[in-house]
């Protein structure tokens, strides 16, 4: 099956993606610990009145299948040019008659400049135990995941991840990852760079919640995790059972 490129995530090729100025983070709690942006955690955390509000539910008309996408507005050349380049050669014979999409996050990695990736493996139930992994203070880091749309197109797509440390919220970041049609091939998407906050402050456990819903307000998957800042990267072979390094 051929390559597609997706709406609202414009990529160096049609599965892999980098988005940078839709990425958003909010202000905390403690400006002591500064941004944590984009980690990974596991803990029970209630959802504040703050995440419900952002997170309300957009009321965005019926829900049409692959193939009632097709046949709306057919005979107007630009729109079916334009649905054509999103689909590209989606076999609508086996999909084209599901309503909802179907979205599976296959991977999750972290990536630091003169280092091996650190693989994420995402349990099931989506609440990875003990700690899932460990960040040098000041380093450069940016995430990485691979995901697979299947049944019908998914519209804005979005990466949510909101950070506590003792209790107290110190990071919300929000990212807009666009709009993908169903294929057999899976997306790849990269986040922008970020640096790990420093200092005595800002080493120590943190909790996180991290979430991938789209414009229904539908979640896909929703990860509850912890992860440490420490003076010094972690030995290879020190790493958690939960994480594979790959270079």
């Amino acid at each position: 099956m051929d390559n597609k490129k997706n709406e609202g995530a414009g990529g160096e090729d049609a599965n892999t993606s980098k988005t940078a100025a839709s990425h958003n983070h909010e202000g905390t709690d403690d400006e002591g610990v500064g941004s944590v942006g984009r980690q990974m955690s596991e803990s029970s955390l209630c959802v504040t009145e703050e995440e419900e509000e952002d997170d309300s539910k957009l009321h965005l008309g019926p829900q049409y299948t692959i193939k009632e996408h097709l046949e709306k507005d057919k005979d107007d050349e630009s729109l079916r040019k334009w649905k054509e380049q999103l689909l590209g050669s989606v076999d609508v014979t086996n999909i084209g008659e599901t309503l909802d999409p179907e979205v599976r996050i296959l991977s999750l990695a972290i990536v630091s400049p003169g280092r091996p990736d650190i693989v994420l493996m995402v349990p099931e139930n989506g609440n990875p135990k003990g700690m899932w992994f460990t960040l040098k203070e000041g380093s450069k880091y940016c995430l990485k995941f691979t995901f697979q749309v299947n049944n019908n197109i998914v519209s804005g797509l979005r990466y949510t991840n909101t950070v506590w440390k003792t209790g107290v919220k110190v990071d919300r970041a929000k990212e807009m990852l666009g709009t993908f049609s169903p294929q057999l091939e899976p997306y790849n998407h990269v986040m922008p760079e970020e640096t790990t906050p420093s200092g005595m402050f800002a080493r120590g456990s943190y909790s996180a919640r991290t979430k991938f819903l789209d414009d229904d307000n539908k979640c896909y998957l929703e990860i509850n995790y912890s992860f440490d800042i420490r003076k010094e990267w972690p030995a290879v072979g020190n790493e958690t059972q939960e994480q594979v390094l790959l270079r």
